[in-house]
């Protein structure tokens, strides 16, 4: 057989039109997003936590593909376990078999959380939380979830009716008759479960969005409320999930907590194949799949497929070999002190909160006549401009890659992966106390920038 395809020529033929690819066949404002912020750059390749261009450029990654590269890019683990999955020549996919892989992931997450017992494997954390949804609706046999202000789940139908982002729902009605709660207060919970008709509550530990966690004792008394009414707690995990916030999961802060459902994916992935897992209790599976006649009623093409469940079963060897959960735990304190040691320095910084490697950075109102008219500007224009601001020249002066924690937010979340090291860190706090210097002097290329996205935030309107 002749070789009719060859990736490496093909990408050293075609490599240079990316953009211009992207631009014609796929979506047409990303391109154009990136070249007005200027982060239309040209990456080569990538290790652990850094990637660097074509000029040979180091990059620390501060983002992780959006909590993705949990492990770092190409960590040689789970590389080899891909490897030798693919040289094994697996029946995979038969639909009408019970291979080993999808036993021994299922298995190996399911000892993180002893209460839980099964483990639907699908492609993505939005369709982890489908399936959450699906289950408990059908579980209780009750039509509505509650969620969080704020919260995101993911972007298809179900998972889009419990986003508390309007920007993300808009144009996309109708949807699932579900109902926002504000993260924290119990008081709005309980009405909403006295009408009884609310099959579970759904909830980020920390919610991506702003970076903000459920307060002390949230969870605690939300599951007791749900219990009492019997409805469901669902924890969706999927970027907080494996070691992330310095725990396991993010709910495992909270001590007597156990979900009724468990939504990962992420950095189950190793960053190389799309997984997603809804963690369950038993009598739940059981009443979905409750005869042979339904043995089908729900799941996923490529759901359990050998190459995501070996990825997995190599993340999950590494986070505990390599103790990567205390890794994360331990430089998340070092980064997210030593950040708030700059509060009160900078009158343009107002908070820095979080837990583990996913730690939030506030922007707000300096006190300053000077730093005020400009602070004004930015917020008359489009608020969320200010920590655009500040994530571009981290980019474009100090290569480190950051973003904006969401649309209309002066926030600032760091999810680096958990392999950042001490020397990560203080190349961070470096970078960010320069910007801060910079944003501080009150003029300068970074408030002409400023004054640039002003004009595009006027003309998008």
């Amino acid at each position: 057989m002749t070789d009719a395809f060859d990736l490496g020529a093909l990408l050293a033929e075609r490599g240079g039109e990316r953009y211009a690819l992207h631009t014609r066949h796929l979506n047409h404002q990303l391109p154009r997003m990136l070249r007005t912020i200027g982060f239309d750059k040209v990456y080569e390749r990538a290790e652990g936590a850094h990637f660097w261009d074509a000029d040979g450029n180091d990059y620390l990654d501060m983002l992780a593909g959006f909590g993705v590269m949990g492990l770092g890019r190409h960590h040689p683990v789970v590389r080899k376990a891909l490897h030798d999955v693919l040289d094994a020549s697996l029946a995979d996919l038969t639909r009408f078999d019970c291979q080993p892989l999808p036993g021994l992931l299922a298995e190996r997450l399911l000892s993180h959380s002893p209460h839980l017992e099964r483990v639907f494997f699908g492609n993505s954390g939005t369709e982890a939380v489908e399936t959450a949804l699906k289950f408990a609706r059908y579980a209780t046999g009750r039509p509505r979830v509650l969620y969080c202000a704020h919260a995101f789940h993911g972007l298809t139908t179900g998972a889009l009716s419990v986003n508390g982002e309007s920007g993300f729902r808009t144009g996309f009605a109708p949807l699932l008759p579900d109902t926002a709660v504000p993260l924290g207060d119990l008081d709005a919970l309980a009405r909403e479960l006295a009408r009884g008709d609310v099959a579970a509550l759904i909830v980020e530990p920390i919610q991506g969005k702003g970076v903000h966690a459920a307060p002390p004792g949230y969870l605690r008394g939300a599951q007791e409320l749900l219990r009492a009414h019997r409805a469901l707690l669902i924890a969706d995990e999927v970027q907080t999930g494996l070691g992330r916030t310095g725990d396991f999961y993010a709910y495992q802060h909270e001590e007597g907590v156990e979900p009724d459902l468990v939504c990962v994916a992420k950095a189950l992935s190793g960053g190389y194949v799309p997984v997603g897992a809804t963690l369950g209790r038993d009598w739940i599976f059981k009443k979905v799949y409750s005869a042979m006649d339904r043995v089908l009623v729900h799941s996923a093409s490529f759901g359990s497929n050998a190459q995501a469940m070996a990825a997995g079963l190599a993340v999950l060897s590494v986070l505990e070999s390599d103790r990567l959960v205390e890794h994360a735990r331990v430089t998340g304190d070092l980064l997210r002190s030593r950040l708030a040691a700059l509060v009160d320095r900078y009158e343009l910084l107002s908070e820095v909160r979080g837990r583990g490697l996913m730690i939030g950075i506030e922007f707000g109102r300096p006190r300053s006549l000077k730093l005020r008219s400009g602070w004004a500007m930015l917020q008359a224009a489009r608020r969320g401009l200010f920590a655009q601001m500040v994530v571009v020249p981290l980019l474009q002066r100090h290569r480190i890659l950051t973003q904006v924690s969401g649309d209309h937010l002066e926030v600032i979340k760091l999810i680096p992966p958990l392999v950042v090291d001490e020397a990560d860190v203080d190349r961070f706090v470096t970078a960010f106390t320069a910007v801060m210097d910079d944003a501080h002097s009150g003029g300068g290329l970074m408030w002409d920038f400023g004054r640039t996205l002003v004009k595009q935030a006027v003309a998008n309107r």
